[in-house]
């Protein structure tokens, strides 16, 4: 009689434990699906939810979330892997201040706390000594990384254009002493948000063809 309550008890022991066993590895399974899901709404969130900030609170921006931004920056895809960017990090406010009273489309520097400049370096060239044709291409890859992580952040940005325009490109290589090979394709002014900018919806299905035109 002993050795049958023994038994039972140990069956029952073995049930339990192989229970609580595959109860993990459901749940497992379940968390890690999750987890997936998550991941994915928190890109594509992120991506539609981005917006140009032009109003900036007096919050400062840290040097290491600025290199963070550029970081991510320096993630982006380039024609022959090349990475013809080179970045200018600005946080003297007399430089931005200077920059906001001279670009007539960056006066939002008199307000932001950082800002950061994505320049193409055209010295730069590949394995078979072709320099980079594509630098504003990567370089626009490149912009669109560093404005999706500082919108991930919590922070605010907008893309001011710098290149083509010689006026433009006259007073941010003088005012940041850019070598000739050096140049600016835009000038990012970052900070906290002042306020609430609305999101915009831009999708427009008139835009997508399938197939063929």
């Amino acid at each position: 009689m002993k050795d049958v309550n023994k038994y039972k008890i140990v069956s029952l022991i073995l049930t339990v434990a192989l229970l609580a066993t595959m109860a993990r590895l459901v749940y497992s399974t379940k968390v890690g699906v999750v987890k997936e899901c998550d991941k994915t709404d928190i890109v594509i969130n992120n991506i539609l939810s981005r917006r140009s900030v032009r109003s900036f609170s007096d919050q400062p921006v840290s040097r290491s979330r600025l290199d963070t931004l550029v970081r991510a920056a320096m993630a982006a895809p380039s024609g022959r892997d090349m990475r013809p960017w080179k970045f200018v990090v600005i946080d003297d406010r007399a430089v931005m201040d200077s920059l906001a009273k001279k670009l007539p489309y960056a006066k939002m520097l008199a307000e932001a706390r950082a800002a950061i400049v994505v320049c193409g370096d055209l010295s730069m060239t590949d394995d078979e000594g072709k320099s980079s044709v594509n630098w504003t291409f990567d370089c626009s890859a490149a912009t669109e990384n560093l404005l999706l992580s500082a919108e991930a952040m919590g922070l605010g940005a907008v893309w001011t254009g710098v290149y083509p325009y010689e006026d433009r490109l006259s007073v941010v290589s003088s005012t940041l002493n850019l070598p000739d090979h050096i140049i600016p394709l835009n000038v990012i002014p970052i900070g906290y948000s002042k306020g609430i900018t609305e999101v915009k919806d831009k999708y427009d299905k008139s835009n997508i063809r399938y197939n063929s035109w």
